[in-house]
């Protein structure tokens, strides 16, 4: 029988006050809080299980409440999230709920809260990825790692390998604007390995020190070398991750 292992860990870094960060791991949530060690879930492979990455806006009020109100509508329809068009049609839904909690036309306390986010839903034989903004799902291999999200950024300029600015995320405006979400399939197979993170993490950490990090660990072990990465390099935002693993039993 196949399954498939999850490994994850939040944490707000060091210099940030708190976690605005939130992640989702079939119907478990993690909604702003803190983890120092990474905690790994097993599950039978067959109904789809969705793994989300979501990372509240800083600079706009309400970070957290977006980041988590996106992961735990996700987890609440996780099952039913079998084919691209129901991955967009949730992002979309997702995003009008944001923007109706931050208080819609009216406006109020919470007026241009959002969060981005990032994450795959795994079904048998194959993946799909999904993001808004510029949290990541990078893929591991043998050849390395692949950026299979796509970044809602602008072109970087000569010399900067990263940027804060997103040019679309969940909410995160004064009036209602529509999203196009970023929906790919990826074929499966036992030993395929993903990992689902926010920008705190592939910020400050190159990418070849997350391909050795990967390449020498698994599951909980990847997930927490990754955030000493993070934390060696400044930790400068906050840090949220998951290792997602398929493998025969």
């Amino acid at each position: 029988m196949r399954y498939v292992a999850v490994s994850a860990l939040s944490h707000p870094g060091l210099l940030r006050e708190r976690n605005e960060d939130s992640l989702v791991i079939g119907p478990w949530t993690l909604c702003a809080t803190v983890t120092e060690s990474p905690q790994t879930l097993v599950f039978p492979l067959g109904t789809p299980l969705v793994v989300a990455v979501a990372d509240g806006l800083g600079g706009h009020p309400g970070g957290d409440v977006a980041s988590a109100l996106v992961v735990r509508r996700i987890a609440s329809i996780g099952p039913a999230l079998s084919s691209e068009e129901a991955v967009r049609d949730a992002l979309n839904a997702c995003n009008r709920a944001v923007y109706e909690a931050a208080g819609g036309d009216a406006g109020g306390e919470l007026a241009a809260m959002g969060t981005t986010v990032a994450g795959a839903v795994v079904r048998p034989g194959s993946l799909l990825v999904f993001n808004v903004g510029d949290s990541r799902v990078l893929a591991a291999s043998p050849d390395g790692l692949r950026q299979v999200s796509v970044d809602d950024s602008p072109p970087l300029e000569p010399g900067r390998r990263t940027t804060s600015i997103v040019t679309q995320c969940l909410g995160g405006t004064r009036t209602y604007r529509a999203v196009q979400p970023h929906v790919t399939a990826e074929s499966l197979s036992p030993g395929d390995r993903y990992l689902v993170c926010s920008d705190g993490l592939t910020d400050p950490v190159p990418t070849d020190v997350l391909d050795g990090v990967m390449r020498e660990h698994d599951d909980g072990r990847a997930v927490f070398e990754l955030w000493q990465a993070a934390i060696a390099a400044g930790g400068p935002d906050n840090i949220t991750l998951a290792v997602v693993r398929v493998a025969d039993a």
